[in-house]
């Protein structure tokens, strides 16, 4: 997969986990979009141990789900460490 294509996979899985994730997370598309690839190398590095093999094709289920689930995880570790700020 290109980079162009990991960048669309980390856009669209960040979109997909914060839909996911109850409540309100903060961050605007440049967030989303680093969560997002940072989940999927995470997904991917998670899938290559556990089963065997990381992020494949663009269009694969699994590259998906690997992806999402990576993102899921950095957003609740994003908000766990984020959202606890407030602004005076």
């Amino acid at each position: 997969m290109g980079f162009i294509g990991f960048l669309i996979l980390g856009l669209i899985a960040g979109a997909i986990a914060k839909a996911l994730i109850p409540g309100r997370q903060g961050g605007g598309i440049l967030i989303t979009m680093l969560l997002g690839v940072i989940g999927a190398i995470l997904g991917g590095w998670i899938g290559g141990l556990i089963f065997g093999g990381g992020l494949q094709d663009f269009f694969s289920i699994r590259t998906w789900i690997l992806a999402i689930v990576g993102s899921v995880i950095v957003l609740l570790i994003y908000g766990a460490l984020v959202g606890n700020r407030r602004r005076v």
